[in-house]
């Protein structure tokens, strides 16, 4: 027996002994599969091939739709761990002026963002020294500015989540970074009756970091712990 019928010999029985070893290759199985229809000629159709080829590309949508349900998870579960941890280090302080500072420190750091703003709408004029001292962070606005830079001026009622590319006069809230800062979630708050509404900002210069076609409900969630925060130190 010559050496290649050995190794034939050999593989054969390998093969008899294992035959997953076939069954799990695609390619393998694929390439049996063409050399029995060559075998059958061109004028037989072999509805197993075909019902199998069906098989094969349904089996790799399905593969596809798993690994982007992975990947979706994955990505829900890392912006959830952000979240929490961003309201543990936002509750942290005691008091507001480092509770303001440290929303464009350590939580815009924990949440991945560039920077975040606080406006405020008020009566009170936005050079008193209070107001001065809390640097870029805080933003005071005359009522109903809230409502016209969600909707830019339209006539809509805005959400509470907006996700969205920035508008070109956004340097209104921004100043000196507007020019990097190419997208922004915006956050409108209730801080209760009798009170003017508020908005906090989180702005990124990734102009694709928020989209209008990302969910909302963390950043909702985020929202609603910040509004009682906040209605704590305003009482």
């Amino acid at each position: 027996m010559t050496n290649t019928a050995k190794q034939f010999e050999e593989l054969r029985n390998q093969l008899i002994a294992d035959p997953e070893a076939i069954l799990d290759d695609k390619d393998l199985m694929r390439a049996l599969v063409a050399a029995n229809e060559a075998q059958m000629g061109s004028n037989v159709v072999d509805l197993r091939g075909i019902a199998m080829e069906r098989l094969e590309a349904r089996l790799d949508r399905l593969e596809d739709t798993h690994r982007s349900v992975i990947a979706a998870a994955y990505e829900n579960l890392t912006g959830t761990n952000q979240v929490h941890r961003a309201i543990l280090r936002m509750l942290d302080p005691a008091e507001f002026e480092t509770f303001l500072r440290d929303l464009d420190g350590d939580v815009a750091e924990i949440l991945a963002v560039d920077c975040v703003r606080l406006v405020l709408e008020s009566v009170q004029d936005e050079n008193d020294p209070a107001v001065k001292r809390l640097g870029d962070v805080l933003y005071v606005a005359e009522p109903g500015f809230i409502e016209n830079y969600l909707t830019a001026g339209k006539r809509s009622n805005s959400r509470q989540v907006t996700l969205r590319q920035l508008q070109p006069d956004s340097d209104v809230i921004y100043g000196d970074s507007s020019g990097w800062i190419h997208s922004e979630a915006a956050l409108k708050l209730d801080f209760g009756g009798g009170r003017l509404p508020g908005l906090l900002v989180m702005g990124s210069e990734d102009p694709h970091h928020f989209k209008a076609s990302q969910g909302t409900d963390l950043l909702s969630f985020f929202a609603g712990v910040f509004e009682r925060a906040m209605r704590r130190w305003l009482s």
